[in-house]
This record gives C-alpha cells, structure tokens and sequence, in this order.
C-alpha cells in the first residue's frame, strides 16, 4: 500500500514537472492534456486519476510553486523575527524577490501564470481564485503595517489597510516587469532599490 502511494505520487509529480516544461514551451492554451500524457509517458486516463482537467492540473502547479515562497514571506514577517515591522515587511518582500532571481522553478510557475496563461473558458476560476489565496500574506502585511502605526513608524495619515493593498499591487507588477524584461537592461537590476524605497515611502 505504501509503494503504491508513493508510485502514485512520483506519477502524480511526474505530470506536473512535464506539464510545466510543456506549458512554458507552448503556453498554457496551446499545450492539450493528451501532449501532457504523450510527453510523461501516460495515457490521458492516467492524466484524470490525478486532475479532473487542465485547469486543475495548473492550479496545482501554481500553488506547488509559489505557496513555499509565501509561507517563508510569511515567516519574516512574524513580529518576532524583526524587532521593527516594516523591516519585515521589506524583508519579506526581498525574500519574494530573492526566490524569483535564484529558483528556477519559482521563476517558470511566475511567468506561466504571469505570461503564458490566458484566464477563459475553464479558466476563469483559476483566475478568480488567486486574490483569495494571497489573503494570507496579505493579511500579515496588513499586522506589520497595523503594528507598524501602534509603534508610531508609520507615517501619519496613512492606512495600513490600504498600504497593505498597495504592496500586493506592487509586488505582483514588479513580478511580471521584472519577467518582461529578459534582457535585465531595465528593471532587474533596480528591483531590489526599488522594494526598499517602497517601504521607506511608508516610514515616519
């Protein structure tokens, strides 16, 4: 029984590391589940014991991808880890970066979902679902800044609600700037000057 789940799995992983490679290739809409299950050595039916269709099999790509990345943002900006909270959030923010520049498999599940996926048809729920799953982050951006405020950091007349907003804005157009600009002739090398003074910008 135990064999079994773990061929299961080394199956399951099997599809999703082919789907990426093909995905990233072809793009998301060009790439049918039958390619999938040619290239992993499948039959489709193998495809559908472990994903009802191929936006199922994306979103999990997606959250395989980025979820580890968020989880350790989420870590730093534990009040305890900084003794200052916008520290922590620049850190955080850094540390989104820092996964973006150096593991390659962060860097391909941002760009499928940035640049080689078009949200219709089937889709569209993908879409719908990603607001929703970076509440959490989000939400510990919005502690940070909130704490931030208590502590008299924050510069006066500014929300954290809304700064919270701000950032999650901010982050996802660096991302899909930074993943534009292949040539690094514009925006990459900027990128991490430009979180710090995203920050600073909040600071009292």
């Amino acid at each position: 029984m135990r064999r079994t789940k773990a061929e299961a799995e080394q199956t399951r992983q099997s599809i999703m590391e082919t789907a990426r490679g093909l995905f990233a290739e072809r793009g998301v809409a060009r790439t049918s589940l039958d390619q999938i299950a040619q290239a992993a050595g499948l039959t489709r039916g193998a495809i559908y014991w472990h994903f009802a269709n191929k936006a199922e099999l994306f979103t999990a790509l997606r959250d395989a991808g980025l979820l580890p990345l968020f989880q350790g943002m989420g870590q730093m900006l534990r009040e305890e880890a900084y003794g200052d909270p916008l520290n922590a959030v620049e850190e955080g923010l850094l540390h989104i970066l820092h996964g973006l520049e150096t593991e390659a498999g962060t860097r391909d599940t941002f760009s499928l979902i940035s640049l080689k996926c078009e949200y219709v048809g089937e889709f569209r729920g993908v879409l719908a679902s990603v607001l929703p799953r970076s509440e959490e982050w989000v939400g510990k951006i919005r502690a940070a800044y909130r704490e931030a405020q208590r502590r008299q950091l924050l510069r006066p007349g500014l929300d954290p609600d809304m700064l919270a907003l701000e950032s999650q804005a901010f982050v996802f157009g660096l991302i899909r700037l930074w993943l534009m600009d292949e040539s690094g002739a514009t925006l990459r090398g900027k990128a991490e000057a430009m979180i710090r003074c995203h920050v600073a910008t909040r600071r009292a």
